[in-house]
């Protein structure tokens, strides 16, 4: 078996200034699953690229630095689920908001499982009321509308998928179908929605495993722009759904 961690970014250059890719190259380089670092910029404005250029790439052989337009997060990680060597792919947030050492847990459940997904504790202890709020209406919502309530946290970042299952998963998206160039930074919420929602309606097993989860501050996540983007796209998932327009 082996793995391609896939890390979408955007604008992060305070993360790369904390060492976070620096403790994931080091995990990797003892991990011998980890076939390759996919750093997937979402067409950052920052000196993020530069950066990783300058002090990464090309000095570690398992990184791989991809760059692409400004769309959004969801489109940066299916750049990254495509452009994947390996039988498995994971993609974590940078952040670290979940530490890397977590993907032992998800790990194990292969190859029992194609979609295994990180959960954080119900508490989500030091998030801001304002994320619980946010996180208990996407419950209310997307139960309501398109099911799913079999799962509890599907917007961990923090998520394993078997690469063909993910890649079927990606030809019935109908919200995220197409990359749109965008202003601003988008956390693409209802991808993780789309995804898991296709992943079910596929047949394919899906397991949720609990993870160590710290809340981290980060400027790309605006509670009313992101709720409302969020609401929009399960309206969509909806509406395709009447429609017929997915495959299965």
């Amino acid at each position: 078996m082996t793995l391609s961690l896939i890390l979408p970014i955007y604008n992060e250059i305070k993360n790369l200034q904390k060492g976070v890719l620096d403790k994931i190259i080091n995990y990797a380089k003892n991990d011998k699953q980890i076939k390759e670092i996919l750093v997937v910029d979402d067409g950052s404005s920052d000196e993020s690229v530069k950066i990783i250029e300058a002090e990464y790439a090309g000095k570690y052989p398992k990184l791989r630095l991809i760059k692409k337009e400004h769309s959004g997060k969801a489109h940066t990680v299916i750049a990254g689920i495509k452009a994947a060597k390996s039988d498995y792919v994971l993609f974590s947030d940078i952040d670290l908001a979940t530490p890397i050492e977590e993907i032992d847990k998800l790990v194990k459940c292969l190859p029992d499982y194609q979609v295994v997904i990180g959960s954080r504790s119900s508490r989500r202890e030091g998030a801001p009321i304002f994320r619980k709020i946010m996180a208990l209406g996407m419950i209310v919502v997307r139960s309501y509308f398109i099911g799913l309530k079999n799962i509890h946290d599907t917007q961990c970042g923090f998520k394993l998928f078997e690469k063909k299952a993910a890649l079927r998963i990606i030809d019935n998206l109908r919200v995220f179908k197409k990359a749109k160039t965008i202003k601003g930074s988008s956390v693409s919420a209802g991808f993780d929605l789309e995804f898991l929602y296709i992943a079910q309606q596929l047949g394919y097993r899906i397991k949720e495993i609990p993870v160590v989860w710290r809340h981290v501050e980060t400027k790309n996540v605006n509670f009313v722009k992101d709720s409302l983007e969020s609401i929009r796209d399960i309206l969509k998932i909806k509406w395709f759904t009447l429609l017929k327009r997915y495959d299965f």
